[in-house]
């Protein structure tokens, strides 16, 4: 198997354990971050979507949220799609994860936020009243809400530094 004395090939360099086809993502994976603790403790779902898409899904939901409201000609939709779009852009810039500026807020808090996020523009058109004077709107944020919402809960959280780990 191996190549020569100088150049050995990658078989040669990985545990047989990795060298299955199909082996090497996941031992990646699991040694690329530091999985989050469980919200609640338990969550009887399969965590399906890797932490990566979920970081880029943020910044696109918040830009996707913001441009909505600030495309509408209610100032209520404005206000709420500006400051929903800027603080899910801004907690993803600051959480701990590969795709952020600086780790300051824990992936489990991350997590926390996603759902409160979710819950708030889906239910700000409701509250603020631009439903029907707004309804394209109301409609991307209701609908990036709800699958946000989704995406959360199947989201693979993986911190960078893992500052809510327990010491083992």
């Amino acid at each position: 198997m191996t190549q020569s004395a100088i150049y050995p090939s990658t078989e040669d360099m990985l545990s047989p354990e990795v060298t299955r086809p199909g082996a090497a993502a996941p031992a990646v994976q699991k040694n690329a971050a530091i999985p989050s603790k469980l919200l609640f403790g338990v969550l009887p779902i399969r965590r399906l979507i890797p932490q990566d898409v979920h970081s880029a899904l943020d910044y696109s939901n918040g830009l996707m949220v913001a441009l909505a409201g600030l495309a509408s000609n209610r100032r209520e939709a404005k206000v709420a799609g500006a400051i929903l779009g800027a603080s899910v852009i801004s907690v993803s810039l600051l959480t701990d994860y590969r795709m952020s500026l600086a780790k300051l807020i824990p992936i489990e808090a991350h997590e926390v936020l996603d759902y409160v996020w979710s819950a708030s523009v889906i239910a700000a058109p409701f509250a603020l009243g631009y439903t029907k004077r707004a309804p394209l709107a109301a409609f991307v944020q209701i609908a990036t809400g709800a699958a946000n919402l989704l995406g959360s809960m199947f989201t693979d959280y993986r911190a960078a530094r893992g500052s809510m780990q327990p010491a083992a």
